[in-house]
Parts: C-alpha cells; structure tokens; sequence
C-alpha cells in the first residue's frame, strides 16, 4: 500500500534528519522532492500545490526554527498537513434516530461494489448492528447471486424479489422486510455502469428520492488513481454522495485517489477495502493513513486487528509470559498463526512503528510456506523442546528435521529465528505502553 511514495518521502525525509539546522533552500529542496513524489503518485496538480504551499508556510516560520530537531519538525509538519488533506478525522456513518438506517451503495461496474455492500454488511453486524442486504441491481442477474453467496459467508440475510425487475420496488419491498425482521440497518446494492451515463443516474436519483437514504456511499477502485477521484465528482455533481469508500487500496501502490479525494470532492473517505476477505473493510482514519504513508507505521489498526480474533484470557497469558520472558516454541507458534489472521505479513511489520525503517524488513517480501514449514517444525519436536529449546542438540535437531521433511538447516533457521525474537521482546516491551499491548495482542515480527 502506497509503497512507490512511502520509499520516496523517506528518502526525502533521511536528509533532513542529518541536518541540525534546516535553511530555506534545505527545506525548498525537500518540498520539492516531496511534490515530485506526490505528482508520481498520480495526486491531483493543484491538490499538491495547495498542499506543498502550506508546508512550506509552516516549514520557514519559528515553528520550525525555534525547534531542537527541526528535521523531525518538518517531517510532524508534512504528517499534520496529510492528515488534514484526506479529512482530518473519521468520517462515521449517521445512524437514523429511527431505524433502520439506509445505506445506498453506488458505484460503476467493476469497482467492487457488490462485495463491499456484503463487507460493509460483515463489519456492522460485528459493532453489534442488525443488517439487512438488499440486491437491487436487478440488471445484472450475476449480481444478485453473488450477494446471495456473500450474505451467506458474512452470516447477513440478503432480500431478493424475483418477481420484481423494478430496483426501487425491490428496495422498497426490502425496508418493509427490515422493518418486519427487526433489522436496524439496511445496505442496498445498486446496479453499476462501465461509465457514468443518464440512464443510471436516472434511476439512482429516483431511488433516492423513494427511499430517501441516510447515507449514500460511492465505491470507487483506488487503483485507478485520479479517474477514481474523476469519478467521484461525477456522481457527487448527480447524487449528492455522503462519503467515499476506496477498493483496493492493498494493491495501491501510489496513493493519489486517497490523497485527493476529500480535497476535490469535499466529500469524506468512510472506509477502505484491503483484501479479497470478507473482513478486509476497515474504517478510515487519516491521521493512521498519514502515518503510514510517512513510513511511521499504523499500531493503532494493527491492535485493533489483533484485538478482533486475540481472546482475553489468551492475552493475559501472554502477558504474564512476558512479563517473566517465559517465551517458548509453543507460545511462538501460536503467535505465528495469529500473524497469519491479521493479513500478508510485510504490510503487518510495516504497521509496527520504525520497523519500516529497519534495513532489510522494509522491502522484505515474506514466503508465507515459510509459516507451514515452521508449524511441521515444531510439531515434530517433543513437549519439553518445545518448552526448553535450549536441550535440542546436534541428534535432537537431525530427528526433528527427518520427522518434519526439512533439512537440519531449517531447524537451525528456525532456532535462531525464535530467539531473535526473544531479544526483539525485550527491545518492544519497554518501548512504552503501545508496544507492550501490541506483544500481548500478538503482533511478534517474522525476523529473517
């Protein structure tokens, strides 16, 4: 995500940090790799100029001059100033003072908006909401299967009319069937275009005004960069849209729709797509995003994923262990398999804060067989060398590389792997309250 500007702003940012005082030809310099960066990452022109102009007001005056470090000083600036461009703070979804709450998805063909109305419908029913999935693009037969399939493995009920080829009597037969289940929330997925024309933004309007909904959330794929911001500024002109959602956004290796979005549009980006799964929709915080982009590492979403599948009572034993750094094979497999939950394991190390920055793990590229070898590693060691690494010697480790069909290597990588974690304990659990709730949540890196 975003990797192409990440790796050029910290270039940027390296000289910076170098200097123990900062000219305005030093900083002059840095903005300009920095618009340089943003234009190759396909952001809106006059969105980088906008922004590069405030930096760069704030980057020359005492703020800057009157601090210590004032390469960090420019680097907390530029972070400031990307928060605010992509909204400043969570957009949340407004709730209905009487239920059920209308969610209209709308969004071209192609743009993922079908499985995000049944992603979208996953995430509210884990914050405890009761939804209901409508399958109104009665166009697309395809479509209205589809949902059917996704609504089973979101565990969400989804209304269908086969009767009915009208959209907006299928959804207003739908809300009726909300309101006789009981449900508090109602997600409706449109029918879609390869483009915008006036044929589909005539029935989105009468659908609109029938239903009249609470929230209209455009789904637009991140990948196309400015196209999608283009997009989103024609439904906006049509619809009078509430909020963005960007797909795709793990295969987005530049960054301009996230960037550009609000500032163009004015409208908020409510939440990003980063998987195939259907758990891979998260809301979105600009200032985590800003973060990231910056290569400052996310901890707070990072825990929050952790938190989503790590019991109480599996934490707190971790904790404990911890605390006594009664670390062991078995703790450390279970820790794998949770990584393994959170999602691909580079973007996993890169969320950690300053590990990102860590030669070699920054562009690490992570063979998750590795995990299945390791699991077949252990499971052919015994209870106590599981628990006591320290007595498998030369005859022990050659048994357990025949019984687990690796070579004795292995065993050696994977033995020195385990106790490069244990130091990595001992660094993390004093860095401060975040990076002792990140261990206990399982978030232990992958060392090579």
């Amino acid at each position: 995500m975003f990797e192409n500007l990440t790796a050029r702003l910290q270039e940027a940012f390296s000289k910076l940090r170098k200097k123990g005082k900062l000219s305005e030809a030093d900083v002059d310099e840095a903005l300009r790799e920095i618009r340089i960066a943003l234009l190759e990452a396909d952001v809106n022109f006059k969105v980088v100029k906008d922004f590069i102009e405030k930096v760069r007001d704030r980057a020359v005056g005492s703020e800057v001059a009157a601090s210590l470090t004032p390469g960090q000083q420019v680097i907390k600036i530029v972070n400031s100033e990307l928060t605010q461009l992509m909204g400043g703070r969570e957009s949340k979804i407004s709730y209905a003072s009487k239920p059920p709450t209308i969610i209209m998805i709308v969004g071209l063909q192609g743009s993922g908006k079908t499985t995000t109305a049944a992603k979208l419908g996953y995430l509210m029913k884990k914050q405890g909401r009761k939804p209901l999935l409508i399958a109104a693009d009665t166009w697309r037969p395809a479509a209205v299967k589809q949902l059917q399939v996704l609504g089973d493995t979101a565990g969400v009920e989804v209304f269908t009319s086969e009767k009915d080829d009208d959209a907006i009597q299928v959804v207003s037969l739908g809300i009726d069937r909300a309101k006789f289940l009981g449900c508090d929330l109602v997600v409706v997925d449109t029918r879609g275009r390869l483009h915008i024309d006036d044929e589909l933004m005539a029935e989105l309007d009468g659908m609109k005004r029938v239903i009249l909904p609470h929230e209209i959330l455009l789904v637009v794929d991140a990948m196309t960069g400015q196209d999608a911001v283009n997009v989103a500024s024609g439904f906006d002109e049509r619809l009078e849209i509430s909020g963005v959602i960007l797909t795709k956004l793990d295969g987005d290796a530049r960054g301009g729709a996230a960037l550009s979005t609000k500032a163009v549009t004015g409208k908020p980006i409510k939440f990003v797509g980063t998987g195939e799964k259907i758990d891979a929709l998260e809301p979105f915080y600009p200032d985590r995003m800003a973060s990231r982009i910056l290569g400052m590492g996310d901890i707070l979403s990072l825990i929050e994923r952790a938190e989503a599948g790590y019991s109480r009572e599996r934490a707190a034993r971790l904790g404990e262990k911890l605390k006594t750094t009664d670390f062991t094979l078995e703790d450390f497999q279970d820790q794998l398999k949770h990584m393994q939950k959170l999602g691909p394991l580079d973007e996993v190390i890169r969320m950690i804060p300053g590990m990102g920055r860590v030669k070699g793990l920054r562009d690490m590229k992570v063979d998750e067989r590795r995990f299945r070898q390791i699991e077949a590693i252990i499971n052919s060691m015994t209870p106590d060398e599981r628990r006591n690494p320290g007595v498998i010697d030369g005859s022990r480790r050659r048994r357990i590389a025949r019984g687990s069909g690796v070579k004795v290597q292995d065993v050696n990588l994977l033995l020195r792997q385990f106790n490069q974690v244990k130091g990595f304990l001992k660094q993390l659990g004093g860095a401060g309250k975040a990076g002792r709730r990140a261990l206990r949540k399982g978030m232990i890196p992958f060392m090579q």
